[in-house]
């Protein structure tokens, strides 16, 4: 590091401190006022225990963010958790998404339907029958091309495809994160190197490519089941998770690529300064945005089966209007204000409920990722013992034909 970069470094360190910090404490602020009011008014765990990792990940981000900030030496560290973080956060979203409609055997039986076109005129009836056909041909024969072309028609292999895609990303981000630590404890990983004797280009590029996948599976599900999720807004929350996740990972990406050549100053110190500094004032802008996209104002009322002490009534009423002025549709809805739950056992039910998800899913996608492995092992198991059963009948057969000789 040159006399002239490093002093441009310490010039510009402690503003970035004090506006960073400035703006990483906005974001811890608004995130945890908008995660308190979802545990205080935790009427839809399915939902909830969802949405809440969700908004736990800008405070994570910004109080990691400001700490590798103010202290170099916690930057990989640091870096090493928000990675982890957030391939954690990418599987609450999908989670979330499944929960809003209906619940993972819900999810199957829509996917199902939307791979069957509805009946139409009884004329074109056979013809429809023909389409079905042919497209049960191909999604059987060719399932991969079905995926990225036309997902709707995959039906239940779309949703195991999404989930496989999820969390794939998860266990492979959390294996590289502590692939990374080992690699700088033994000196070989470096960090914004793109040189082939070190670790950090292949990392870069596994991690890329297992993002893009991630991010491309939810998409497809996404464009399957938006019509379904009209009412929760998805495409907002789309856009404001996918833009946290997909714009710090490019972002830090680009700001090695400058550093590297030498567009940015070249040192490790002002690189991961400049991306945690860029992530503090980030987070704060996606804390205000949670506050609009994730509201917990539709938890606040339950459906007055479900309530048990009333403190307040909400009723909603709405009426549809044709243009001569006849009324075409009312429609009266009825709320009851949740009285509160305990935040302790919102907590309670995030961890342990939603942890024994995670487990589980885990557990399916190893199965799955070990399945073509295993059977690909016993293939050529199988092979080898036929071939060294031709062995030995050739064998035999040479034996008999020169004891006939000798006779």
């Amino acid at each position: 590091m040159s006399g002239r970069e490093a002093s441009t470094y310490r010039d510009l360190h402690f503003p970035a401190c004090i506006i960073g910090g400035s703006f990483a404490a906005v974001s811890i602020c608004l995130s945890v006022f908008s995660i308190v009011q979802h545990l205080r008014f935790y009427t839809n765990p399915s939902e909830q225990k969802w949405i809440v990792p969700v908004l736990f990940m800008v405070p994570v981000y910004a109080t990691e963010s400001i700490i590798s900030l103010t202290n170099a030496k916690f930057s990989l560290p640091c870096d090493i958790l928000r990675n982890c973080y957030e391939a954690f956060a990418l599987y609450s979203f999908g989670s979330y998404l499944v929960a809003c409609l209906g619940g993972e055997r819900r999810v199957v039986e829509l996917l199902e339907d939307e791979s069957t076109e509805p009946l139409l005129e009884a004329e074109e009836a056979n013809e429809i029958n023909k389409k079905k056909k042919n497209k049960k041909k191909q999604k059987q024969s060719n399932p991969f091309w079905k995926f990225l072309c036309e997902p709707y028609v995959l039906g239940r292999e779309l949703f195991v495809i999404e989930k496989f895609g999820l969390v794939q990303y998860m266990i492979l981000k959390t294996f590289c994160a502590f692939l990374t630590f080992l690699l700088e404890l033994l000196g070989v990983y470096g960090d914004g190197e793109f040189k082939w004797y070190y670790g950090y280009p292949y990392i870069v590029v596994v991690l890329n490519f297992s993002q893009m996948w991630a991010l491309f599976c939810l998409v497809q599900f996404y464009n399957v089941t938006h019509e379904r999720l009209k009412e929760i807004k998805p495409l907002a929350k789309f856009i404001s998770f996918k833009a946290i996740v997909f714009a710090t990972w490019w972002q830090g990406f680009g700001i090695s690529l400058l550093c590297y050549y030498r567009v940015l100053p070249k040192e490790g110190r002002f690189q991961n300064a400049l991306q945690d500094f860029l992530i503090c004032i980030e987070m704060s802008i996606a804390a205000v945005a949670h506050l609009f996209v994730f509201p917990a104002e539709p938890y606040h009322y339950i459906s007055v089966s479900e309530c048990g002490k009333i403190t307040s009534e909400k009723k909603k009423t709405e009426v549809k209007v044709e243009e001569g002025g006849g009324v075409v549709e009312r429609k009266e809805e009825t709320q009851v204000e949740a009285s509160g739950t305990s935040i302790k056992e919102s907590v309670q039910d995030i961890v342990i409920d939603g942890g024994q998800h995670v487990v589980k899913d885990v557990v399916l996608t190893i199965n799955q990722a070990m399945g073509p492995v295993e059977k690909g092992v016993t293939k050529i198991q199988q092979k080898l013992l036929d071939s060294e059963g031709k062995e030995e009948e050739e064998t035999q057969v040479t034996v008999e034909t020169k004891v006939e000789k000798k006779d």
